[in-house]
């Protein structure tokens, strides 16, 4: 496979759970961010989530010296870079963000590395010309939260050679996931596409005062059998995420339907982001 030292761009709770899944399974990783109030919030999550591990009896203490060997958090994004054989970005869903940071990353790393982007719905080929060898650019879209969901969808775009491919398959299931391969390029990819249907509908019942969202997710929950409804799913993902990845879609399209809910800009312009900062559509302690 020759991945051995991974670097994961962005530390936010994607990215550092992609670094300690990553590190958990034998790499040796580096996480960076350009926010050292990111990476802090990064470092106090991963010694948490040691400790109760260890607590847990799910890792010994010296399994868990090793996880803690292997993953460096850190702002040195130059010097993270400089020997790696595969870069994750973890950084907002907005085309020019992802190239700027490819762009920069491209600049110290080796010819041979790879780019996986976790995008969770724009194809690689939008950004891929940020780097010198496109060929070496694909989607690998972890779920949220990432240490815990299995699934991992890689994305071969026309641009995407096939041991890029089928070396990232290997890395995905080397780190203890469940590769779900993507032969051609497709907005969203598999899941994100039922889910875009889903989360936009229910802004549109909302918005139009058919239900409350609460009543909505109970509907979805009780009669479809889903484990949460589509208000809970996008405050777990982050309400500010959901808009960036509508308004990215607007754009590209122009079609109406895929303007944000109402509900949804609500939300976000008065900061409540879901969990993460304890209110979205929901109130969390």
């Amino acid at each position: 496979m020759n991945i051995h030292k991974v670097l994961v761009v962005g530390a936010g709770n994607m990215g550092h759970q992609i670094a300690i899944q990553t590190a958990l399974n034998g790499f040796q990783v580096a996480c960076t961010d350009v926010s050292e109030e990111t990476l802090d919030k990064a470092r106090a999550f991963f010694a948490d989530w040691l400790k109760g591990r260890v607590a847990k009896q799910k890792l010994t203490q010296e399994q868990a010296d090793g996880v803690r060997g292997r993953l460096t958090f850190t702002p040195d994004l130059k010097g993270s870079a400089a020997d790696v054989d595969l870069v994750l970005e973890a950084v907002p869903d907005i085309v020019e963000v992802k190239k700027k940071v490819l762009r920069e990353v491209d600049g110290y790393t080796p010819d041979r590395t790879i780019f996986g982007s976790n995008s969770s719905y724009i194809v690689s080929s939008r950004f891929a010309d940020a780097v010198k060898d496109p060929s070496k650019v694909l989607n690998v879209h972890f779920f949220n939260p990432a240490i815990v969901m299995k699934t991992v969808e890689i994305v071969k775009g026309p641009h995407v050679s096939d041991e890029t491919f089928a070396t990232v398959i290997e890395f995905v299931k080397a780190i203890g996931k469940t590769a779900i391969p993507v032969h051609k390029e497709i907005y969203g990819f598999l899941v994100n596409r039922f889910v875009t249907l889903l989360v936009r509908e229910a802004g549109y019942l909302a918005d139009a005062e058919i239900a409350t969202p609460e009543n909505i997710d109970l509907a979805i929950k009780g009669a479809l059998g889903h484990p949460m409804g589509p208000f809970e799913l996008i405050d777990l993902a982050g309400l500010d995420l959901e808009y960036q990845v509508r308004m990215e879609r607007f754009k590209e399209t122009g079609d109406l339907a895929d303007r944000p809910s109402v509900a949804l800009i609500s939300h976000v312009v008065k900061g409540e982001y879901g969990r993460k900062t304890g209110k979205g559509f929901y109130a969390y302690d």
